[in-house]
């Protein structure tokens, strides 16, 4: 066990997230319960409320664990020297292949984690998304200077936001597939790596 009370108190607050994700990839946010989450702790739900207010900071914790291993994944392409855009598109799909989690948290709970949270938890997940954004422009910068400021910021604009769908358009519920069936609606069901990289590689053009 860490020593310190501080080392002790992150290990604890780790072990509740981690709790939270393993709940996660198999239920839905508004089936988790702070109680569920104690149940597959050693914490009480009582004692969770020590660490956590609410059950969407305990959710926030977990994005912004997802966006601090992203940020790094992204910070550690910078080792390249150099990259053309299929290979710099192709790293970011296989980046973001990795991380179901924090496309399903970006794509459905997003105002929830956030509205229900204090406001020093959610500037902590703040700097690492903002870190995340940081890699990405470096990585921009380095790898494909002709775009220029603008091109950054519109790359960024463009990716960011699509990155919100990504979920919806790779997983479909038992529900949902029954429906789009009777409805006639034909599935198509791209995988992460496939629609990230078509995205940016259409955002990068001739880059």
């Amino acid at each position: 066990m860490p020593k310190g009370s501080q080392e002790l108190a992150d290990a604890r607050r780790e072990e509740i997230v981690s709790a939270c994700e393993a709940l996660y990839r198999t239920m839905s946010f508004k089936d988790i319960t702070i109680k569920r989450i104690g149940e597959v702790t050693s914490f009480t739900r009582t004692s969770i409320y020590n660490y956590f207010h609410t059950k969407e900071e305990i959710f926030l914790a977990l994005f912004q664990r997802e966006y601090a291993l992203w940020a790094d994944a992204l910070s550690a392409l910078l080792q390249n020297g150099r990259m053309t855009a299929d290979e710099f598109a192709a790293a970011l799909a296989h980046s973001l292949e990795e991380r179901p989690v924090m496309l399903k948290l970006l794509s459905v709970n997003l105002y929830d984690m956030e509205a229900e949270s204090r406001v020093e938890r959610l500037t902590q997940f703040k700097r690492e998304y903002g870190r995340s954004m940081d890699a990405m422009r470096a990585c921009l910068r380095k790898f494909f200077p002709a775009l220029g400021e603008s091109g950054e910021e519109g790359f960024l604009y463009a990716f960011y936001p699509f990155l919100i769908g990504v979920y919806p358009y790779t997983e479909l519920t038992e529900k949902q597939a029954a429906a789009m069936e009777a409805a006639g609606v034909k599935v198509v069901l791209p995988s992460v790596y496939q629609i990230v990289y078509s995205a940016a590689r259409k955002l990068l053009g001739r880059a």
